[in-house]
């Protein structure tokens, strides 16, 4: 079970984070939580990697990982994300709006999210939520609106229907050049003040300052606008927005005081007079006006108004000091983890290469014996009959049996095995009701999936009792081109054990790929295993498929 959950989690982390260093980042947080058991400290250090609504699932994929004492205050202090959407409605024309802040937009790269309410407001009566994602408005996915076309659409009607769905989670993002980051709702701070929701909350709120931002306004019917504008002084030149009414329609619209107007249908207000900009305004009843919000806030503000907008800059300085200091250590965090998946890199190659020389100088050796006594042999006796390999015989593997003789390390004769004596064996070794294979044994931990494809794959575990008495034949050079069980002899270990017959193709001995290897090596191989240390060898095999067979008839 523990086995099955940990080989889902790093499937998970696999599949959600692409960068190595953090992978190693994200184990080690989990190693110092087992060893600490500092919830609070663990989830902190989790965000600095879950840093984006798609690693999200990462949170419910490391929960089974969290002892069942702590898995309450866990679920508590992860974000909760919800797949269902809800659907609320508000009043478009309610005196104190909407009651909601948004963010985003497709000009942003990110879906539009709610970034702040105002208590007691519309919006949160109903239920919605800072990091609620608005999927619909007015029955019209917003997936690829920008943030004006959002506007505009919820103005089309009194009653706005909105769907949402949690993720917990505010993008972060002031202009298009920017790189989209991503904060979780306990730790984002909203640009705007209190209060501020409505329809004015839902302009482009990428930071406090200088934000240039577009409105519609329809003058039919209306008593006018609603607000005062005034020159700036001869140090900032420009007209600004002085006095903005409760419940006017600039209200309504998103204007305060402080903006500039920029330009109004397509008339540039840089250099115009008090006199022409009212002119201007007054000119027609259906106005796109042009504002840099907050542009001359400072030129309307009272001393107390000063000093707070004072301390809000002073703590914003703080608080980007703290993040500053955050990023300061995590990236130093991920360099050393960095670091030390590299020298672990490098140790592993230089180990692979000095294994690597070790075994071509044996197997040199092993080629050169080889050839040494074939040559002996074929002086001795002739080419009728291939020689029985010398480390063969050592290993206690025996060369594919060409007679119904074969000679043991005590060099005793042996007759064949005859069928029936066969199938009594065989019975034999049912009956004995041992485990011939390991079951939790995964294939695709050694080889690659073009390796093993199509083949029955098994591991078997052989206790070292006398002899292996194992023939095998084949090899890549050869006509078979793997290395196959040519014989089992009975009494041998091989025979005992039960798990391996004929045909069966030898793909590895003790963690050995014998895949793409010669005969003499896979020979070797098995000969080393055999007679190094240790009461067991394993072997990984590909049982041969079951012969079929036809209905047998006599003729007399």
């Amino acid at each position: 079970m523990e086995r099955r959950v940990a080989r889902e989690f790093r499937h998970k982390v696999n599949l959600l984070i692409d960068n190595e260093a953090e992978k190693d980042y994200l184990y080690d947080v989990l190693r110092m939580y087992h060893q600490s058991m500092n919830l609070p400290v663990l989830v902190g250090d989790l965000k600095l990697v879950i840093n984006e609504p798609s690693r999200l699932p990462l949170f419910d994929a490391i929960r089974p990982l969290i002892p069942l004492k702590h898995q309450v205050e866990y679920d508590q202090l992860t974000p909760k994300r919800s797949r269902k959407l809800k659907e609320v409605r508000l009043d478009r024309l309610h005196p104190e709006g909407l009651g909601i802040s948004v963010r985003g937009g497709v000009e942003f790269s990110c879906g539009l999210f709610i970034s702040q309410l105002v208590k007691g407001g519309q919006a949160d009566n109903v239920g919605l939520q800072v990091g609620d994602e608005i999927v619909r408005i007015n029955g019209y996915s917003i997936s690829s609106c920008t943030h004006e076309e959002v506007i505009n659409l919820i103005r089309t009607k009194k009653i706005v229907s909105i769907k949402v769905r949690h993720i917990g989670m505010i993008p972060v993002k002031s202009s298009a050049d920017e790189a989209l980051k991503w904060q979780y709702v306990d730790q984002f701070v909203s640009d705007s003040g209190e209060g501020k929701g409505s329809v004015a909350g839902l302009a482009s709120s990428g930071g406090r300052d200088n934000k240039e931002k577009k409105v519609f306004i329809s003058l039919i019917g209306t008593k006018g606008m609603g607000c005062s504008i005034s020159s700036g002084p001869t140090q900032k030149p420009g007209i600004f927005i002085s006095n903005v009414k409760l419940g006017s329609l600039s209200a309504e619209v998103g204007l305060e005081v402080g903006d500039q107007i920029v330009e109004v249908n397509g008339v540039d207000f840089s250099n115009v007079d008090h006199k022409e900009a009212v002119r201007v305004l007054k000119s027609s009843r259906t106005l796109t006006i042009s504002v840099v919000a907050g542009a001359g806030k400072e030129l309307f503000m009272t001393e107390e108004e000063r000093q707070r907008e004072a301390r809000l800059r002073e703590q914003e300085r703080q608080e980007l000091m703290q993040q500053k200091r955050l990023a300061l250590e995590t990236n130093k965090i991920i360099k050393e983890q960095q670091e030390k998946e590299r020298l672990r890199k490098l140790e592993i190659s230089q180990k692979a290469a000095e294994e690597e020389e070790r075994y071509r100088r044996e197997i040199e050796q092993i080629t050169a014996e080889e050839e040494k006594f074939k040559k002996e042999w074929e002086e001795d006796w002739g080419p009728k009959e291939p020689p029985k390999s010398l480390k063969t015989v050592t290993a206690e593997v025996h060369p594919a049996p060409h007679s119904k003789h074969r000679i043991d390390l005590k060099g005793v004769a042996h007759d064949q095995l005859e069928t029936d004596d066969m199938d009594e064996v065989i019975m034999k070794q049912d009956k004995q009701g041992f485990q011939k294979y390991l079951e939790d044994f995964d294939p695709y931990s050694v080889f690659t999936p073009e390796q093993i494809m199509g083949k029955d794959v098994r591991l078997l575990r052989i206790k070292k009792e006398g002899s292996l008495d194992l023939a095998v034949e084949g090899g890549i050079d050869s006509p078979v081109g793997k290395i196959v069980v040519s014989a089992i002899y009975e009494g041998g270990a091989a025979d005992k054990h039960g798990g391996i017959v004929k045909g069966d193709e030898i793909l590895a001995v003790n963690g050995k790929i014998l895949i793409d290897s010669r005969l003499a090596e896979a020979q070797a191989t098995l000969a080393k295993a055999w007679n190094m240390g240790g009461d067991w060898i394993d072997l990984v095999i590909a049982a041969s498929p079951p012969k079929e067979y036809n209905d047998e008839m006599t003729f007399f």
